[in-house]
């Protein structure tokens, strides 16, 4: 960890980081972003990919889409959706990271 002191967070942010994680937490949720980390994917190609119904898709990214994790894009009358920003890529790369790293036992 850095030795430069950081300012403490508002209780705004603290909202914020918590429900965030909350969000991710869902297992279905985090498959999803996981296939987002890999480029933008239909609600089709996502059931798929995620195993469970398109229904069932469409509401997990609806709650990812209002907290702003992902962001949706027309073309025609298929929507793709995609990570909102290199911020919510690193944040589920890094949870995979940490979960590989405790999976390997490199933590004792």
């Amino acid at each position: 960890m850095s030795a430069h002191i950081r300012k403490e967070p508002s209780q705004e942010h603290i909202n914020i980081a918590t429900d965030i994680f909350k969000l991710v937490s869902d297992p279905t949720r985090l498959k999803i972003l996981w296939a987002l980390l890999h480029g933008e994917h239909s609600v089709g190609e996502l059931a798929e990919d995620v195993g469970v119904q398109p229904a069932v898709v469409s509401q997990h990214l609806a709650k990812l889409r209002v907290s702003h994790m992902v962001s949706v894009r027309r073309e025609g009358t298929k929507m793709f959706y995609r990570a909102e920003n290199e911020h919510v890529l690193n944040l589920i790369e890094q949870a995979f990271t940490q979960a590989n790293h405790i999976r390997s036992g490199e933590h004792e």
